[in-house]
C-alpha cells in the first residue's frame, strides 16, 4: 500500500502496527530507560542526604546505655551526648562521662555537636560549649563528680548560691576533669 500524499511504499520496519519505525521507537525507549535511571539516582541521592543527618538523637532514659560506661542512662538532669561531624550520635549518663570520653576516645575526632542536659530543665539538652557547670557535693550525678549543667552563668551562679561549690566554664570544666 502506497502513501497517497507521496507515492511511496512505507519502510517494511514498522513494529506491530505501531506509527513508529523501529528505529525511532528504539530511540524513545532508550530515553525513557534514560529518564527512569536518572529520577532513580536522584532519589538515592536524596535517600543519602537525608540519611546523612547531623543532628543530636532523643535520649531514651531507661534504656539506652552510656558510650563511656556502659550504665543505663536514667537520670535525665545529667545526661550528654555527643555528635560528630559525620552524624554519629554517642549518648552518655553523665556529663563527667562525655568529657572522659571526649579525652579519650574521641581526642581527634571532629564533633558537630556537644550537648548537656540543663539541670533546671530535666531532659532538655543544651549546648555544653555555652553552659555553665557547678561542681557541688550537695548536687550529686550518677558518676560521683557531683557535676550539674546549667544554660548560662547566670543560672549556674543562682544555683551555687542555692548549693555552694564551684562554677565552671565548658574549657574550665574539661581541665577540672582532665584524665
Amino acid at each position: 500500500m502506497k502513501c497517497p500524499l507521496t507515492n511511496c511504499k512505507p519502510p517494511d520496519s514498522y513494529r506491530d502496527g505501531h506509527s513508529l519505525p523501529v528505529r525511532q521507537a528504539g530511540i524513545f525507549l532508550f530515553l525513557k530507560y534514560f529518564i527512569q535511571m536518572k529520577i532513580i539516582q536522584l532519589l538515592l541521592i536524596s535517600f543519602l542526604f537525608t540519611a546523612c543527618n547531623v543532628s543530636p538523637q532523643p535520649i531514651n532514659y531507661g534504656s539506652d546505655a552510656c558510650h563511656f560506661c556502659n550504665m543505663t542512662i536514667v537520670d535525665r538532669q545529667h545526661a550528654s551526648q555527643v555528635v560528630t561531624a559525620k552524624g554519629k550520635a554517642y549518648k552518655y549518663d553523665a556529663i563527667e562521662c562525655m568529657v572522659h570520653s571526649l579525652q579519650d576516645e574521641f581526642k581527634e575526632t571532629e564533633m558537630a555537636h556537644y550537648l548537656v542536659a540543663d539541670f533546671n530543665q530535666p531532659g532538655q539538652l543544651i549546648d555544653a560549649t555555652k553552659a555553665s557547670y557547678l561542681v557541688s557535693e550537695k548536687l550529686q550525678s550518677p558518676m560521683g563528680a557531683n557535676l550539674s549543667a546549667f544554660k548560662n552563668i547566670e543560672e549556674g551562679k543562682k544555683a551555687q548560691e542555692k548549693f555552694t561549690g564551684t562554677v565552671f566554664s565548658w574549657k574550665e570544666i574539661q581541665e577540672h576533669l582532665k584524665l
